[in-house]
């Protein structure tokens, strides 16, 4: 039997420690142990003593080490009765929550935007302690504030309702929602993910959100801190949402097991989420999938190489362990040379450092073989080594045991033999660009090789393309059909209103893969007909 935290007799958190229970059915559970998040700072640091708090507080998570100013915060751990617990308490609140109509539930987006605003500094300081650089921190936090802008929720609110008269009835379209709605956050961005979940609740879903064990400190604060006294606002029933710490696998199939759950929101690796897709198919769930991205910027004749050099050096932000950051350039040979002349001068101003330093841009990476065994199979195979290509120190200095890595290009000679390279065909998840250079042809058929490359990308996240051309761009926008996205001469990454912020085809989006609007992914289309005055007989077969 699970117990209300201030039932619980485990010693209380150090002070100034945040300390989040599970969130379940409206009230503050005790769970089955802690994980503690210490500092992205101190990895940097002083990795020793980060190395050692860690392990110290795996080993004995009441251990006196919770007490270091390293360690930032605590999150109590689910087990398998909490986690089916959170499940059905969202499953006895759906009816009572759907019941709400919509256009109160469409308020709770306008609310949790000035929650957002409001609490802007503490969302940062959450993303910096696990490790996000604050200045990306800010570009999270601005996707929340166009995802939930006034023209974004005019749009969505458009989409969930319609009404027309005809022939003396009254005929609906509207989305209804799916039940419970079950969300996975990924460990590179769980916050911002885990935020996707209001909008499953203003289309009327119940929703668990499952915070990852291995930094689950931003997702609590912003699911118990921020979205549960929102819903206490808005007087919904306890149990609309439910947030627990848990691991992954054990979450996800008990989740799949579980009769209640209606839907289920997973972020992470395409391998792994195509096979998830399956096996919510095979139990009656629907998949709602955001997975790998191997995103594409095209760059013709006539583009602005300075901008266009701009958006490619957003394949570094993050060490480009972010999804949706370009992965590979297509260059017209006409602006080829140019175009990585600008790249190779504006990449000196991608640095690494601390997370709370203003002008970061690169995050550490712990785990950097596949890195060198990708650049390695890529000059082997003829690529050349435009720029980067080391680890580096957290001030930019070369060395063997650094945790940064080096922006880096390389050059790739045609089209034809691109996807030979694993670098150009698969995403790499780390700062490493390919500009691939095409084959010099008559410009019909280059634009319509850089169309059947693009279309033929197995995954399908965003695309962009760099031109000043009507016709290109225009060609673009008519025929390139991967992807959930197209920008055309502007940031590859930038979020606007109307417009997704996630959504793809292919290995990104799975078999059901299209632009991802989270509210109308969680529901379904329903047509009613009201009538009055009218024959049966009539309606089926004339007057």
């Amino acid at each position: 039997m699970l117990r209300e935290a201030a039932q619980e007799e485990s010693a209380e958190a150090p002070s100034g420690l945040k300390s989040y229970d599970l969130y379940i059915a409206g009230k503050d559970v005790a769970g089955d142990g802690w994980v503690y998040t210490v500092s992205g700072r101190s990895l940097l640091e002083d990795v020793f003593t980060s190395v050692s708090l860690k392990r110290s507080l795996e080993q004995d998570p009441e251990s006196e080490a919770a007490k270091h100013p390293y360690v930032v915060g605590r999150c109590a751990i689910a087990d398998d009765a909490s986690i089916d617990l959170a499940t059905q308490a969202a499953a006895a609140a759906a009816a009572d929550w759907q019941a709400v109509p919509l256009e109160r539930r469409m308020k709770l987006g306008t609310r949790f935007r000035e929650e957002l605003i409001k609490h802007e500094d503490e969302f940062l300081r959450m993303l910096v302690a696990e490790s996000h650089p604050v200045k990306l921190a800010r570009w999270e936090l601005s996707c929340l504030l166009q995802i939930y802008s006034p023209g974004s929720l005019r749009w969505y609110d458009k989409q969930m309702r319609v009404e027309k008269e005809y022939n003396g009835r009254r005929l609906i379209l509207h989305r209804q929602p799916d039940g419970v709605v079950a969300f996975n956050p990924p460990q590179n961005a769980p916050l911002p993910s885990a935020a996707l979940c209001v909008l499953a609740l203003m289309a009327g879903n119940a929703v668990v959100v499952r915070a990852p064990r291995s930094i689950a400190l931003s997702t609590m604060w912003l699911l118990r801190d921020i979205v549960a006294p929102l819903l206490e606002e808005f007087d919904a029933p306890p149990g609309v949402l439910n947030a627990v710490c848990s691991n992954p696998k054990q979450t996800m199939d008990r989740w799949i097991a579980d009769p209640l759950i209606n839907d289920i929101f997973y972020i992470g690796g395409s391998q792994e989420g195509l096979r998830f897709e399956q096996q919510c198919v095979a139990h009656g769930k629907k998949p709602i999938l955001e997975l790998a991205g191997n995103d594409g910027i095209v760059v013709w004749k006539d583009a602005d190489v300075k901008w266009a050099a701009e958006a490619i050096t957003e394949a570094f932000y993050g060490s480009g362990q972010i999804c949706m950051v370009p992965n590979y350039v297509l260059a017209h040979p006409d602006v080829a040379e140019a175009l990585i002349a600008e790249v190779k001068k504006q990449v000196k101003g991608i640095k690494p450092g601390l997370p709370e330093e203003e002008d970061v841009l690169l995050s550490p990476v712990r785990r950097s073989e596949r890195f060198f065994r990708l650049l390695r199979q890529a000059l082997d195979n003829g690529a050349e080594l435009v720029t980067g290509g080391n680890r580096t120190e957290v001030d930019g200095t070369v060395s063997e045991t650094g945790v940064f890595l080096q922006p880096t290009v390389v050059r790739v000679d045609g089209l034809d033999r691109a996807r030979t390279y694993d670098v150009v065909r698969e995403e790499t998840f780390f700062p490493l660009v390919p500009i691939v250079v095409a084959e010099r042809d008559h410009d019909d058929a280059m634009l319509e090789s850089f169309l059947q490359f693009v279309n033929s990308n197995d995954y399908g996240l965003r695309n962009s393309l760099w031109s000043r051309s009507d016709h290109v761009v225009e060609t673009f926008v008519r025929r390139t059909v991967n992807g959930g996205l197209l920008k055309v001469n502007d940031s590859h990454i930038g979020f606007l209103p109307y417009l997704p912020s996630h959504g793809g085809t292919g290995r990104t989006g799975g078999a059901f893969g299209e632009a991802n609007y989270p509210m109308l992914k969680t529901s379904h289309v329903q047509g009613v007909s009201i009538a009055r005055d009218v024959s049966p007989y009539d309606a089926v077969f004339g007057a």
